[in-house]
């Protein structure tokens, strides 16, 4: 049933984006999402014992979550234009590299973790082992945001029903 329920939610998603309808299309986007769910069908939802209005919960919050993130990409972009266009030998830059201990539980909160904080400009998940992250970071400023837990807190609340 779980399957199913992935290679739907596959499916559902290819037909609006693809936008195509005949019997070529349709065929070939079904063996693709076939394919990515019987590869991946495990990565999605760990915690197969949750009902559909815990599901329903966590795909509500999804939006909130994605409206936060562009937010501080936002922010992120406005920090790196000002290192850029400071003029004199960009006293502002202080590469570094930090190691970040995630209490999350599953394996794609940690996936939305690394790649949210990727997203972010002057970050980079360089690699994530079992509940240890190290990220390159820019600046002094990029290295608080990285230490800081709200990123972390926000996404267990969204996939694993965390506060935030």
């Amino acid at each position: 049933m779980y399957r199913i329920a992935i290679f739907l939610i596959l499916f559902g998603t290819w037909m609006v984006f693809s936008g195509l309808f005949d019997a070529f299309h349709l065929t070939l986007g079904a063996i693709s999402c076939l394919v990515v769910t019987l590869i991946s069908s495990s990565f999605f939802f760990e915690d197969r014992e949750a009902g559909v209005g815990q599901r329903l919960q966590q795909i509500l919050r999804i939006p909130g979550y994605l409206l936060w993130l562009l937010y501080q990409i936002a922010l992120s972009n406005l920090h790196i234009l000002k290192l850029a266009l400071t003029p004199g030998d960009l006293k502002g830059l202080d590469p570094s590299l930090v190691r970040v201990k995630t209490k999350l539980k599953t394996d794609f909160g940690k996936y939305a973790l690394a790649n949210s904080i990727t997203l972010t400009p002057g970050t980079i998940t360089i690699e994530l082992d079992e509940d240890e992250l190290l990220i390159h970071s820019i600046s002094e400023h990029t290295k608080s945001g990285v230490e800081d837990d709200s990123m972390e807190q926000k996404i267990s609340k969204v996939f694993e029903g965390g506060e935030s």
